[in-house]
């Protein structure tokens, strides 16, 4: 089965006491949820347009598990204590099957 992914890009972050608040509650719901860290921080080169900009990505097991941490109780309240401390994109991205990569590339 592929994985799901969350993506996330911190476009700015406009009260850094409300994203520690965030992170404190966010990573234990996303640990719970199954949820595991792959990147966390600032890239440390961009290309072709990319912004230098905090950016995580988290691995869950699937897309559907993926999609229920995203609405589970426990990252609704971590949600609800960043309450606009930060302009954010969040992308939830299924994986896919390396085997079939190049056509994927084709589109």
């Amino acid at each position: 089965m592929k994985k799901g992914y969350w993506v996330g890009c911190y476009r700015e972050i406009l009260d850094q006491e409300k994203l520690t608040k965030y992170a404190e509650l966010a990573g234990p719901a996303i640990l719970k949820a199954g949820g595991k860290f792959l990147v966390r921080g600032i890239p440390t080169k961009t290309y072709e347009h990319g912004l230098k900009e905090r950016t995580v990505v988290i691995e869950f097991e699937n897309l559907e598990v993926a999609l229920r941490a995203h609405q589970s109780h426990e990252y609704a309240a971590a949600l609800e204590a960043l309450d606009g401390g930060a302009i954010r994109d969040i992308r939830v991205i299924e994986g896919f099957d390396n085997s079939t990569i190049w056509m994927s590339l084709i589109w």
